[in-house]
């Protein structure tokens, strides 16, 4: 019979090879908007040893988006009385750090809570919020009568040129952020100008969290940033007939912020290679098809070491970064439910039908394929998942 107790133990004892990385999402798997999931407390205590450290590298990536690496680490920290560090913390904008050939460009940034600040840790030097370019450009805000702008004798200050664009997250007055992105879109980073819908280039878009839905307290899903995307999406194409293209969309289920959540797992284990990482969630179209795809990617980068070949992650983005020739052997996908997925609802193996629902949720640019939204495990909540994880590397460890 399978022991927790037994297994914590035998982990324990190990003091260098650990072979195992566990990858945390907190919306819906730790926490229901500011409130601990249950599970979630007693699935810490089976993975902290004496010490307190945790017995496996353990990240958390999520696709917030509205706050600083060390401010997601201190809340966590605080609500499970752990010590996590920055390092730990996977956000959904992160990996924008490594596309270091936007740092210098100027940049319209949207989202809420410190986006400048945010921005600026990232690299980025030149950044321009929305509302700033009200303030400059008062004439393109005028959705709220309330707000309206009074005329001014006054010409309209000076602006740089606009070279890209960073959407972070859902904002919180959609209708100026939706007006303002599109008035920089078709001016090509000259608001205030007349429209040119047929402009021969797009301004580049990096867009972060695509999720359509999260949870919080309420009983259902609430809108995520990726509803926001797909009203910019939207307007976009009906004043100009063209999709909008991105340049990256980052967070889950994009490759690049797998690759950067594994380059933290190896932090934590002496830049040693990890054999398997769990990717425990509750979204099916984030993380069990961000975690599919990492397996899978992680499989043909195996097979094209066999023959001298390197492969990039391309994903949903044609920003591409070469992974470390050392990456994992597999990403299994755990799904609890206790957030988005609901377990009332088939799997899409279970039903077809089931398939195209489920798709449906997800992003305009993600490739369709059925069976990356299979989960490898469904459990009722993360205390589950922890003792699956525990069993399987217990199991890894005793193999002769």
């Amino acid at each position: 019979m399978w022991c927790p107790r037994l297994v914590q133990h035998t982990f324990r004892r190990l003091s260098t090879s650990r072979q195992a990385g566990v990858l945390f999402d907190v919306d819906g798997v730790l926490l229901r908007g500011g409130s601990v999931i249950p599970a979630a407390r007693q699935a810490f205590r089976k993975l902290l040893d004496e010490n307190n450290n945790f017995l496996f590298p353990v990240v958390f990536v999520t696709n917030a988006g509205s706050c600083q690496r060390r401010d997601k680490a201190q809340q966590l920290s605080r609500l499970f009385n752990i010590q996590i560090s920055p390092e730990q913390v996977v956000l959904s904008h992160s990996p924008l750090g490594m596309l270091k050939s936007f740092h210098d460009k100027c940049v319209l940034v949207s989202g809420q809570g410190p986006v400048v600040d945010i921005a600026s840790t990232l690299g980025f030097q030149k950044v321009l919020t929305i509302e700033q370019l009200s303030e400059h450009r008062p004439l393109l805000d005028m959705v709220d009568h309330k707000r309206r702008p009074k005329p001014s004798s006054h010409p309209p200050q000076a602006l740089p040129k606009i070279e890209g664009i960073i959407l972070f997250g859902e904002p919180i007055r959609w209708e100026t952020n939706l007006q303002l992105l599109i008035d920089v879109l078709l001016t090509n980073g000259s608001p205030g100008r007349v429209y040119e819908p047929q402009l021969s280039a797009q301004l580049p878009v990096l867009a972060c969290n695509i999720d359509l839905m999260w949870m919080a307290e309420a009983k259902s899903p609430r809108f995520g940033h990726g509803t926001f995307l797909l009203c910019l999406e939207s307007i976009f194409k009906k004043l100009t007939g063209r999709e909008l293209q991105y340049q990256a969309l980052l967070g889950k289920p994009n490759l690049l912020t797998y690759q950067y959540a594994e380059h933290q797992l190896r932090l934590q284990n002496q830049n040693c290679k990890l054999s398997t990482i769990y990717a425990i969630g509750d979204n099916l179209m984030t993380d069990v098809y961000g975690a599919n795809l990492y397996n899978r990617y992680l499989a043909q980068q195996s097979a094209a070491m066999t023959t001298n070949a390197k492969l990039v992650a391309q994903g949903q983005s044609q920003v591409t970064v070469v992974t470390e020739e050392s990456a994992a052997a597999q990403c299994r996908s755990i799904l609890v439910c206790t957030g988005v997925y609901n377990p009332c609802s088939p799997l899409p193996s279970n039903q077809s039908s089931a398939v195209e629902e489920a798709l449906l949720q997800g992003h305009r640019d993600l490739v369709l394929e059925p069976d990356l939204v299979e989960p490898h495990h469904v459990v009722e909540d993360v205390e589950e998942a922890v003792n699956l994880l525990l069993q399987r590397e217990s199991s890894v460890t005793c193999d002769p």
